[in-house]
C-alpha cells in the first residue's frame, strides 16, 4: 500500500533547462537532471508534460517517460530537448528514484515564462548557462 511507503523529502536533486550552442549557431534548449547528493541515484524515472494556456487556448503536450539506471554523485544527465514554443506553458517533470532501498519522488514545475534569457545563470555541473529549478 502507498501509505506504507515512507516518502522522505528530496534533497540535492534538481532540474535545469540549459541553452546549449550547436554547430549552426542556433541554440538548443535541453533539460538536465542534476544529482548534488553524496550518493548515486538508481533507477531514475522522469515523466514530463506541458500544459496551460497559449494564445487564449488550452494546450497540452504529449507525456514522455525517460528511464536512467544510474546518475553518479555530482552527475548531470540529459533528460530531453525542449522547444521554446512550450516555454509559455507549465512544464512539469515528475522524478522518482532510489538511493539504496529508499524511494524518493518529487514534482518539478517550470511555470510559464520562467525559461528566459534573463533568468540564465552558470550551472557548474553542466558547464553551461541555464535556468535552474528553484
Amino acid at each position: 500500500m502507498k501509505k506504507d511507503i515512507p516518502f522522505l523529502p528530496v534533497k540535492d536533486v534538481t532540474l535545469a533547462v540549459v541553452k546549449r550552442p550547436t554547430a549552426d549557431e542556433e541554440a538548443e534548449w535541453v533539460v538536465y537532471l542534476i544529482n548534488r547528493n553524496d550518493q548515486p541515484l538508481e533507477n531514475v524515472m522522469v515523466t514530463s508534460k506541458g500544459y496551460g494556456e497559449l494564445d487564449g487556448e488550452q494546450q497540452k503536450t504529449s507525456t514522455l517517460r525517460h528511464m536512467f539506471p544510474l546518475i553518479d554523485v555530482g552527475g548531470a544527465t540529459q533528460v530531453e530537448s525542449i522547444h521554446p514554443q512550450v516555454f509559455g506553458l507549465n512544464n512539469e517533470y515528475w522524478v522518482s528514484y532510489f538511493i539504496g532501498r529508499q524511494l524518493y519522488d518529487k514534482k518539478y514545475i517550470f511555470v510559464p515564462d520562467t525559461i528566459l534569457e534573463d533568468n540564465l545563470s552558470y550551472i557548474e555541473e553542466i558547464g553551461l548557462e541555464g535556468v535552474l529549478h528553484p
